[in-house]
């Protein structure tokens, strides 16, 4: 039970420090409903939107976003957690058709969920009376706006969430609490004057700092878009990229050196080390196969074809 502040603040530490015993590299805690830093972003999510910026992905329309606390009944805090994804082994993978360095491992889904689960397992001994929910990037939250209200990091002109210590190379998870615990500072931002995202996006995505219109994407286009052919400006561009983009992320200079998770999790998928124009001839069921276990069964068989074509033509 948590009878005063000082029991509040043991059990805040506590989770915490359970969050990186179980495998995250960084945690924090919110309180909902959150800074009026959470108001100011449900409004630019409400302009980008309004924009059709974020063309085909619809469930990011979700009014249940723009408030944590229909999630869970009597939420009261939220527990953010970044789990990284980048691997020394990262720097092996093949550069004639790549693929984001966040699906080169496991699929991250499952490896956050699991490890809030265990969490939640520690909540239930730890404050019995205290109900949790998990969320991934599938459920409809401002992810990156509770990550930094949470103290994780800020949100970067290129949308990511950057920590000055790891960069911006992890996925997000949370666990919405119905107990009141010590929030932690909201992070400030730390990308000052610096535009390189903006000015090596070879599509022209970042429309503005901290805007990324979805449509001019390369990331959108070869994992989102159901259409039958990538748009010729973005084509021209794709250099290689048949699942994702990073060039946003290895321009950051937060990422210049950050540390590595080497655990089997994020260990690549030999498949995706070795991908080559070979893959045009798998079929559907050999690409299921190889996507079994991986973030990138969103792509379907015929996208990996149309990415990879796309590429061709440019070469």
């Amino acid at each position: 039970m948590i009878n005063n502040l000082k029991d509040k603040k043991e059990i805040s530490k506590k989770l915490k420090e359970r969050a990186i015993n179980e495998g995250f590299t960084i945690s924090g805690i919110a309180s909902i409903p959150g800074s009026s830093r959470l108001k100011l972003r449900t409004n630019s999510l409400d302009r980008w939107l309004s924009n059709n910026y974020h063309g085909d992905m619809k469930w990011m329309e979700a009014k249940r976003r723009k408030n944590a606390s229909t999630l869970l009944e009597g939420a009261k805090s939220v527990l953010s957690v970044g789990f990284t994804y980048i691997s020394s082994k990262n720097n092996n993978i093949n550069t004639f058709l790549k693929v984001g360095k966040f699906s080169h491992g496991e699929d991250y889904h499952k490896v956050i969920y699991k490890k809030l689960k265990n969490i939640g397992r520690w909540i239930n001994q730890e404050i019995p009376d205290c109900k949790w929910k998990i969320c991934v990037d599938t459920s409809p939250l401002l992810e990156k706006a509770w990550a930094e209200e949470s103290g994780l990091g800020w949100i970067g002109k290129n949308s990511n969430l950057i920590n000055k210590k790891n960069g911006s190379w992890f996925t997000l998870g949370f666990l919405i609490l119905t107990k009141d615990l010590v929030p932690d500072k909201p992070h400030e931002s730390l990308c000052g004057k610096c535009d390189k995202c903006i000015e090596h996006c070879p599509t022209e995505a970042i429309v503005e700092p901290f805007v990324v219109q979805s449509n001019l994407c390369i990331a959108y286009h070869t994992i989102e878009s159901r259409k039958k052919t990538i748009p010729k400006n973005v084509e021209k561009n794709l250099n290689g990229w048949v699942a994702g983009c990073d060039i946003c992320q290895d321009v950051c200079p937060w990422n210049k050196s950050v540390p590595y998770n080497n655990s089997f999790e994020t260990t690549p998928k030999e498949w995706i080390e070795e991908l080559n124009i070979e893959a045009l001839s798998w079929s559907d069921k050999k690409w299921q196969e190889k996507l079994q276990g991986s973030t990138l069964k969103r792509i379907k068989p015929w996208m990996w074809r149309r990415n990879i074509k796309a590429n061709l033509k440019n070469q």
